[in-house]
């Protein structure tokens, strides 16, 4: 297993795997392996197991262990396998620890539950949690647990403590955000995520302050439409940038704003029709129309026709 740290390893296309539920609701581990197998070799340059669309608020300790030992044990060294941590500090301690023996490469930190803390409260969860392990912290900002400025540049000089995602979606705030830990901190190798849901679809906006990384959920189940976007993306290919945001990217995100909680299940519906039975959501989530998911699928044939045209457009023309 490599020794490089994360924040060197991270760079590329992020994946977020699904967690995968059998017929009668347990957890389908041989599914979910299989379903991050395929992920990396479709070319995810990291799996991020047991985060926000795989579902960490449904899972016990148990199967949270389970499917980060299977993701670190498909990925074999080859990619790195970021595990999701959350909840108040004490049950995060232990999830983080947990994810430690399973052999994860980093912690992903998700929102504290339920209260709505102080920035010293914050400041002290992510340090806490940060201390528990000698694993790499992202810290994700979302909901209730929004940084300042200056809480983000304090973070950001402990030396586990490696990036954060955003998720959120206030550019004000992130550019602040960047600026305040370049000045205080202009040693540091920190690392910033778009984590919006459909992050492709403000990946423009979010490159222009220098937030280059993001998670792609569309990965899941449309893997040739979301690596040709993120390709496209970095060598500056605008037309291809443009005709997936119109013709797919923009189209999903109204489709997945249908629905409560489709940022997750229509992620998983999607995954289905890919092929790959991975079960529905876990309450109190619930699977999306099945109106929807005829949709999914033909905007998911949409997008192939649309790389299919892309390269039509390139090849070379025949001599007469």
């Amino acid at each position: 297993m490599t020794t490089a740290p994360l924040a060197a390893r991270l760079d590329g296309l992020l994946f977020f795997p699904v967690t995968a539920y059998g017929p009668d609701g347990a957890l389908d581990i041989d599914v979910f392996r299989r379903h991050v197998r395929e992920g990396i070799d479709a070319g995810a340059a990291a799996v991020f197991a047991c985060c926000g669309t795989g579902e960490f608020h449904a899972l016990t300790p148990e199967e949270f262990r389970l499917c980060v030992a299977a993701a670190v044990q498909e990925a074999a060294g080859r990619v790195p396998v970021v595990a999701g941590a959350g909840y108040g500090t004490a049950l995060a301690v232990r999830y983080a620890r947990a994810a430690e023996e399973a052999g994860a490469d980093g912690l992903l930190a998700m929102p504290p539950y339920l209260v709505v803390p102080s920035q010293r409260g914050l400041l002290d969860h992510y340090t806490a949690l940060a201390d528990a392990t000698g694993l790499d912290l992202i810290v994700y900002q979302r909901d209730n647990a929004v940084l300042t400025p200056a809480t983000a540049a304090e973070l950001a000089r402990h030396p586990r403590i490696v990036g954060l995602k955003d998720g959120v979606g206030d550019l004000d705030l992130m550019q602040r955000i960047v600026s305040a830990v370049r000045t205080a901190a202009p040693e540091e190798d920190f690392l910033y995520f778009n984590g919006l849901p459909t992050a492709e679809l403000t990946s423009l906006a979010y490159r222009g302050i220098g937030v280059e990384l993001y998670s792609s959920a569309a990965f899941c189940f449309a893997p040739e439409v979301a690596l040709a976007f993120h390709r496209a993306l970095a060598e500056g290919d605008d037309v291809t940038v443009r005709r997936l945001l119109d013709g797919f990217y923009r189209p999903l995100v109204e489709l997945r704003d249908k629905g409560r909680g489709y940022a997750v299940s229509l992620v998983k519906a999607g995954v289905r029709l890919r092929g790959l039975d991975v079960g529905g959501v876990r309450p109190p989530l619930s699977d999306p129309e099945e109106e929807h998911v005829e949709e999914l699928a033909a905007l998911v044939e949409r997008g192939r026709a649309l790389l299919a045209g892309a390269a039509g457009e390139a090849a070379p023309k025949n001599a007469a």
